[in-house]
């Protein structure tokens, strides 16, 4: 019979970063990778650029002192704001203070802004009176540019939203969705996603096989340079027949990749006992070798098993 016991003390919760912030001279902080030479001519630098010259450093970069020497920092995170820093002649900068020179998390687990969520920044910034042509300039692009990333979503049903909330479509993507009706788009949207594809190509290519009654303008044929309206016919049937395809293997996924799970642990264990491998080596050698290739599979997908 166990017998009740009083928990022991909660360890004290260590902290990663210093409790404030600490202004730093630019000087002081050494990178910890190059910055190339064309990465200042990229639009990303240019944008950083500008936002900084616009509404100030935002984010402060994050920066751990050097093992040999306390007044050295090493910088973790933010070289390109750094950059931009000394670019503009700043002779030092406010940096969060990591316990840790561990680097790894924040550049490899970086959550990058999609098109949706920057609209809906921008959608607020404008509901709190901020001129458009602040904006523009903090995000270096050009007040025209404001407006339309503004209409983005007009015509976008919610679930539509819902789904590329997270996702990196061009504006032009959603251009091509508001052509069509709301069921729709949202059967549109999950092709991108099964295909992990959100390029303009492949939305136009869904949109010219959608049937036209799912179409806003339902009653203007549709065009496509090139194609026939027999081709066009074919392109709406073919995509019919993989969604339905592409739905059957979603729904079966699951199990089958548990039983698929569940079979090769048993062959790896079944080839493991030396009498049975030994059998089939002599009589069975064909089934023996591909025995072994399901028990070694890393990944059940092919090019990354290879």
């Amino acid at each position: 019979m166990s017998t009740y016991s009083e928990p022991g003390p909660i360890d004290a919760v260590i902290q990663g970063f210093d409790p404030t912030c600490r202004t730093i001279p630019l000087t002081a902080i050494l990178p910890v990778r190059a910055i190339g030479k064309t990465v200042k001519t990229s639009h990303k630098y240019k944008q950083i650029a500008a936002s900084i010259r616009e509404i100030g450093l935002v984010e402060p970069p994050v920066v751990t002192p050097a093992a040999r020497s306390p007044q050295i920092y090493l910088l973790l995170d933010g070289h390109l704001r750094v950059e931009v820093l000394r670019d503009l002649g700043a002779a030092e900068v406010e940096c969060l203070i990591s316990r840790d020179d561990e680097a790894f998390t924040y550049n490899k687990r970086i959550n990058r802004l999609s098109p949706i969520q920057e609209q809906r920044m921008i959608a607020k910034a404008i509901e709190r009176q901020v001129p458009k042509d602040k904006i523009a300039r903090a995000l270096d692009i050009n007040v025209r540019s404001i407006s339309r990333k503004m209409q983005m979503l007009d015509g976008i049903c919610g679930e539509v939203t819902g789904l590329l909330k997270d996702k990196f479509c061009p504006l032009a993507v959603f251009d091509i969705l508001r052509k069509m009706r709301p069921l729709r788009q949202i059967e549109a949207s999950e092709l991108m996603i099964n295909a992990n594809n959100f390029a303009v190509s492949y939305a136009s290519a869904i949109l010219t096989a959608t049937p036209q009654s799912e179409l806003v303008d339902a009653q203007t044929p549709k065009r496509l340079k090139g194609m026939t309206a027999e081709a066009i016919g074919r392109m709406e049937r073919e995509l019919a027949r993989l969604q339905e395809a592409t739905s059957s293997i979603q729904d079966t996924y699951g199990q089958d990749h548990l039983h698929l799970t569940v079979a090769k642990g048993y062959l790896g264990k079944l080839i493991g006992n030396e009498r049975v491998a030994r059998y089939l080596a002599q009589h069975q050698p064909e089934v023996l070798g591909e025995f072994r290739k399901i028990a070694d599979m890393t990944s059940t997908l092919a090019n990354e098993a290879a």
